[in-house]
Formats: structure tokens, C-alpha cells, sequence
């Protein structure tokens, strides 16, 4: 990333959705078609606005959109609870401006504004091998356990990063 770049983070508003969900559908689409060859897929409601308004909106989460230069290029959803083992719900960036290392930058700003957490949990395809590179090799998660291992369409990493020893 260029140094003259500079990320904000702002909470998620009703105005968001729409474009949100068409960052959201570019970011699957493209994660999809590259590792498994479809020209479609995420969770439901990925590209139809009802994931963001369910889970940024009408939800306990704490939700941001991420700007560059004033641009929207992404958000993040968090579930911070009160034991302090928190949720991140998910993370996706622009393919446009994805590999320039924002994705870290943004976790960087997350691991600062909650240093309280003790755990970080999150949850990805298993098709999705730049993502699993991303969360061990960039920001220090283990694969603690793999849900419907050897099904592709179905297969699912759960992921851990320890942050406080227990």
C-alpha cells in the first residue's frame, strides 16, 4: 500500500448496504471463481443486501465500513462478548485493491481497538486458500478445527488466535 493511503473506519449505517453488498458480491465472486471455479457463491444473502443489514445492522455486532482515500473498499464485523473470546464475522476488501496488504492493516486496527480480547475466532471456507494465508500466515491464527472436511462446496476452517494466555 502506498504511504500516501490512509484507511477510516466508520460505523456501518442503513445508507451502506447497497454498496457494501456490491463490494461483498465482487470480493465472494471473485474468491469463489478463483478457487473452485464458480461464478457465484457466499452465505446467504451475500449479494442481495440482506447479509450486511441481518448481521452489521440488526445485530449485536460491532460493525465498521473501511475507506480508503474517502473511498468505501470494505468492512468487518466483530462480535465482542464478555468473557472476551470474540467473534470476527467477516473481513472483505475491494478485488481492486486487494494483495496491498490493507487486509492486515485493518486486522492491525482491530487487534488495537479491542485490546482486551483474550481469543479471536473466525470461521472460512475451506476452498478459500488465500484466506487460510491470510489469517495463519498474516495475522497469527491456528486452524483448530475443520466442519464437513472433504466436501468442497461445504467445508469450513474454524480458525483461533490466542491473544492473552489462558
Amino acid at each position: 500500500m502506498e504511504n500516501d493511503e490512509k484507511l477510516i473506519f466508520e460505523p456501518i449505517v442503513e445508507e451502506d448496504i447497497e454498496p457494501l453488498t456490491e463490494i461483498m458480491t465482487r470480493a465472494f465472486d471473485d474468491d469463489t471463481k478463483r478457487h473452485i471455479g464458480d461464478e457465484k457463491g457466499g452465505p446467504d444473502g451475500y449479494d442481495n443486501g440482506e447479509f450486511i443489514k441481518k448481521w452489521a445492522l440488526n445485530s449485536p455486532s460491532q460493525s465498521f465500513k473501511v475507506l480508503m482515500n474517502d473511498k468505501l473498499i470494505g468492512s468487518v464485523i466483530l462480535w465482542i462478548n464478555e468473557d472476551r473470546k470474540n467473534f470476527l464475522g467477516n473481513i472483505f476488501v475491494d478485488p481492486s485493491v486487494q494483495n496491498k496488504g490493507i487486509g492486515l492493516i485493518i486486522w492491525n486496527y482491530i487487534e488495537t481497538k479491542y485490546p482486551d480480547t483474550r481469543r479471536w475466532i473466525t470461521e472460512t471456507p475451506g476452498y478459500s486458500k488465500r484466506n487460510h494465508n491470510f489469517y495463519v500466515n498474516k495475522c497469527g491464527f491456528k486452524i483448530v478445527k475443520i466442519l464437513n472436511a472433504g466436501i468442497l462446496r461445504e467445508e469450513s476452517y474454524i480458525l483461533q488466535k490466542n491473544m492473552i494466555p489462558e
